[in-house]
């Protein structure tokens, strides 16, 4: 089963420096269990802050063997400049296609990069699948399967009906995930790329998703 971690720096307590180090413990932590994959998400983070956060990253994980792989959140500026294992893009409008993430890799004589790509819809997976093959990513993130956080505006807005909407035990607001028959069925739309469980993927559901064809699962509260 392949584990994909999703930083989070705002789930730690204290000010920034407290977070970093918080943040860099983790990641030491988790290269000990074996986890295949930790994404770099601070999208609030300055290209030159981000890329300072990844260096130490790198370091703390490339110290164990088999180390993590470590992709960035969108920022292939980043990721190049780094010398980073790969780069998660979303389905987005205007993002970067996994080939143009490899031409850039390619040029940078840097090894070949580890692509993932979120995906949300049926429609999304099909897209990737069918794709030239340069342009596939390596895995498909695909959620949220048992919950969504919404965004109190959201709430506020009734754009997500209330009597959908809950209070989890981190006094966040969550809707209910797409469950698993659309799991399931965006792994068989996906084959042959790996597509791995997100939104709300806990110890206790993990089984399921497996069941469903996953190749495993990401999250960032998991693996806290």
């Amino acid at each position: 089963m392949l584990r994909y971690v999703i930083t989070n720096r705002a789930c730690f307590k204290g000010d920034e420096p407290n977070r970093y180090a918080a943040l860099l413990a983790q990641a030491a932590h988790l290269a000990t269990t074996g986890v295949d994959f930790l994404q770099l998400r601070e999208k609030d983070l300055s290209a030159d802050a981000l890329a300072s956060l990844t260096r130490k990253l790198l370091a703390t994980l490339r110290a164990h063997n088999p180390a993590p792989k470590l992709l960035i959140n969108s920022r292939a500026d980043v990721a190049l400049a780094t010398c980073a294992d790969g780069v998660h893009l979303t389905s987005a409008p205007g993002q970067l296609t996994p080939a143009q993430v490899r031409a850039l890799y390619a040029a940078a004589s840097l090894p070949e990069p580890v692509i993932s790509l979120s995906c949300h819809t049926l429609a999304e997976v099909t897209r990737a699948a069918f794709a030239s093959p340069d342009n596939r990513p390596t895995h498909i993130l695909f959620g949220p399967v048992f919950e969504k956080v919404v965004a109190q505006e959201a709430v506020d807005r009734k754009v997500v009906a209330e009597d959908r909407v809950l209070e989890n035990s981190a006094g966040r607001k969550i809707s209910a995930g797409t469950g698993l028959d659309l799991l399931r069925a965006a792994c068989a739309a996906a084959a042959p790329i790996p597509v791995l469980a997100l939104g709300g993927v806990t110890h206790a559901n993990t089984a399921a998703t497996l069941a469903a064809g996953t190749a495993g699962v990401a999250s960032i509260r998991m693996f806290l």
